[in-house]
C-alpha cells in the first residue's frame, strides 16, 4: 500500500477562518476532493486481492494534490461558511478526503467538531454521523492552505442576494458589513436579523423599540408601553373625586388635597366632614356656628342651636306678647313692658276672657251637633245591643212601664227620624209575661220634604245566639204601618208621642230556652224599608 505524504508543519500553514463545514463545488456538486485506500476487493477465482491507492480524480496512483496542477474545471470554486466568529471546525492539516467503497469521484463531506471525542465528527452525503475526525474513513489530504486562502468564493449568503465575490481570506471581514448576515437585534430583543432588515426591525417590529410616550415624552420599549401608560405621572386622569377635572397622575395628590370642590374639609365648629363646594351652605345650617343676638342685647357667641332659647327666656330685649293674647290682646313690647302691661290691663284681660268663654261654648254646641249627625245611623237598619238585661229586667218588674229607647235613626240621609223602644217586663197586653217591642217616628230634618202618613214595612228580630248559626231560632215580627193612623202622620214636637208594634213580641219563659239571652245580653234588629206595593 502507497502511503499517503505527511502534510506540511502547522508553522507553515496560515491559520483558516473560522468556519464550520467546508464544501468544495467541483462538477456542479458541493464536494471536498478525496482519494481511496487500498481495499481488498474478491478476485475473478474467488482469491482475494489488495487495491492499491488510487487518486480517483485521475484514476492514476495516489500521489500529493496541488491545487495549482489540478484542472481549472476541477480546481475548487466555492467554499462555504456555516457561522463565521465560531469554534474552528477543521484545521488546514485536517481536511480529509473520504474513503468511498463505490468509487465516486466526489462526495460531500461536511466536519463538525465532536464534544464527546475532542475530535471531529463527519456528515456523509447519507447523512449519518461518525464520531471522531480520525476514523478509517477519514483519511488527511494534503493541500496548500495558501492556495485555498487565496480561492475566489462567493459570499455564502449569495442564494439571499449577496453579490459579494472575493478571496477565502477576505470572507470573514465581508461578513462583518455583509447586510445579508444574522446579527444579534442590537436593542437586544433576543432575536437574530440579517444587517438588510436590521433597521427595518428596529424601526417596525422589534418589540424593544422605542416609543415616546404621548404624556411625558419618554422613549419606552413597546412591550412596555401599556405598563408604563397605566403609570404615567403626566398622564392626564380623571379626579377620584367625580369633580369632572382632569389631572395629570402625579399632580393628583395636591389636587385633591387643595385645588378640588369636592374635597371634605372638616367644619371647624362641629368638626363634621364636609364637602368643599356645600361649606358655605353648611356654615348657614349649622347647629354649632357662634352668633350674636339679633335683638341686640350684647349677646355673643351663641350657637345657633341655643339662640331660640336665648330670645325666648333670657334675651331682655326679644319682643314678647302679652299672656292673654289668646283671648284677644294684641299688645306686644318688650319682656319688662309686657310684664307691666299685664298688670295695669287685668280688667280688660278679664272682658276679653269671658268673652272668649262664650265663644268657644257655641263651638262646642256646633261640633257637637256635627258629631252626633255624623255618628247617626242613615242606613235604616238598627242593629241594637242591650246589655245587662237580668238587672235591667228586675228593674222593669220593680218599676212599672220601664221603657228602653235606642238612639235615633234615619231610615236615609235625608229619610225620616226613628227611634226603637223595648219593655222587658212588657207593656200594656203583654205587661208582666212579654217583651214588648215599638218603633216611634220622631220629628227630623227634613219631614217638610217627605211624604205622610209615613208607610215602610218595619220588621223587628230577636237572635238566638246559638253557636251553630244553622241551628239558630230568631224571633221575627213585621207589620206595615196603617195609613189611617194618627200615630203615623207627621209627628209633633211632643216627646211622648205613641209608638206602634208589638205588645207580646215574645214571651218571658222563652227567652230562656234558647240562646236569646247570652252573657247577660240581647240583640234587637230593626229593619225599615219602603212599602212594597203590589198592583191588583
Amino acid at each position: 500500500m502507497t502511503p499517503f505524504p505527511s502534510p506540511p508543519p502547522p508553522s507553515l500553514i496560515a491559520p483558516l477562518p473560522s468556519f464550520d463545514k467546508f464544501f468544495v463545488d467541483t462538477r456542479g456538486k458541493r464536494t471536498v476532493p478525496y482519494a481511496s485506500p487500498g481495499e481488498s476487493r474478491p478476485a475473478a477465482n474467488g482469491a482475494s486481492r489488495t487495491r492499491e491507492p488510487v487518486d480517483l480524480l485521475t484514476g492514476g496512483p495516489l500521489r500529493p494534490v496541488d491545487p495549482r496542477t489540478v484542472p481549472s474545471s476541477r480546481k475548487p470554486v466555492q467554499i462555504l461558511a456555516k457561522s463565521p466568529g465560531a469554534a474552528p471546525a477543521v484545521r488546514p492539516e485536517d481536511i480529509f478526503r473520504c474513503e468511498s467503497p463505490d468509487d465516486h469521484d466526489y462526495e460531500e463531506v461536511c466536519l463538525e467538531p465532536s464534544p464527546s471525542s475532542g475530535g471531529y465528527s463527519s456528515l456523509g452525503s447519507g447523512g449519518e454521523k461518525k464520531e471522531n475526525g480520525k476514523a478509517p474513513d477519514l483519511i488527511p489530504h494534503p493541500i496548500n492552505t495558501q492556495d485555498i486562502l487565496k480561492s475566489v468564493v462567493n459570499c455564502i449568503h449569495k442564494k439571499h442576494g449577496c453579490a459579494w465575490k472575493d478571496q477565502l481570506r477576505r470572507l470573514k471581514g465581508h461578513l462583518v458589513t455583509c447586510k445579508y448576515e444574522a446579527e444579534p437585534c442590537r436593542l437586544k430583543c433576543g432575536a437574530k436579523i440579517p444587517n438588510l432588515m436590521m433597521e427595518d426591525h428596529v424601526r417596525s417590529t422589534c418589540p424593544n423599540r422605542p416609543v415616546a410616550c404621548p404624556h411625558c415624552g419618554t422613549d419606552v420599549p413597546v412591550a412596555e408601553h401599556q405598563n408604563h401608560a397605566s403609570s404615567c405621572p403626566m398622564e392626564a386622569t380623571y379626579c377620584e373625586n367625580k369633580c369632572g377635572t382632569k389631572v395629570p397622575r402625579r399632580g393628583m395628590g395636591k389636587h385633591r388635597s387643595q385645588d378640588c370642590p369636592k374635597r371634605a374639609v372638616p367644619c371647624p365648629h362641629c368638626h363634621a366632614q364636609v364637602v368643599y363646594d356645600t361649606f358655605q351652605s353648611h356654615q348657614g345650617k349649622c347647629a354649632k356656628v357662634p352668633l350674636a343676638c339679633p335683638n341686640g342685647c350684647g349677646g355673643t357667641g351663641i350657637p345657633r342651636e341655643d339662640m331660640d332659647r336665648h330670645l325666648g327666656s333670657k334675651c331682655p330685649n326679644s319682643p314678647s306678647l302679652c299672656l292673654f293674647k289668646d283671648a284677644g290682646c294684641r299688645f306686644k313690647g318688650a319682656r319688662m313692658t309686657v310684664e307691666e302691661h299685664e298688670e295695669l290691663c287685668y280688667r280688660d284681660h278679664l272682658t276679653l276672657l269671658m268673652g272668649l268663654v262664650v265663644k268657644q261654648g257655641q263651638q262646642i254646641h256646633a261640633l257637637t251637633n256635627a258629631l252626633r249627625h255624623l255618628s247617626t245611623n242613615h242606613t235604616g237598619n238598627l242593629m241594637w245591643k242591650i246589655t245587662e238585661v237580668s238587672s235591667k229586667m228586675k228593674e222593669a218588674r220593680s218599676k212599672s212601664g220601664l221603657e228602653l229607647c235606642s238612639a235615633p235613626f234615619y231610615t236615609s240621609p235625608f229619610g225620616y227620624k226613628l227611634s226603637a223602644s223595648v219593655f222587658l217586663n212588657g207593656n200594656g197586653a203583654g205587661e208582666g209575661g212579654y217583651v214588648s217591642v215599638y218603633i216611634k217616628i220622631l220629628p227630623g230634618d227634613y219631614d217638610n220634604l217627605l211624604r205622610w202618613p209615613f208607610s215602610h214595612t218595619v220588621a223587628f228580630t230577636l237572635y238566638d245566639q246559638d253557636p251553630a248559626p244553622e241551628r239558630a231560632c230568631n224571633v221575627v215580627e213585621s207589620f206595615v204601618p196603617d195609613p189611617s193612623w194618627k200615630n203615623f202622620q207627621a209627628p209633633s214636637k211632643d216627646t211622648d208621642s205613641l209608638g206602634f208594634g208589638f205588645p207580646k213580641f215574645v214571651p218571658h219563659e222563652a227567652l230562656h230556652k234558647r240562646n236569646y239571652i247570652k252573657d247577660d245580653t240581647i240583640f234587637v234588629r230593626v229593619k225599615v224599608e219602603p212599602a212594597k206595593v203590589i198592583a191588583v
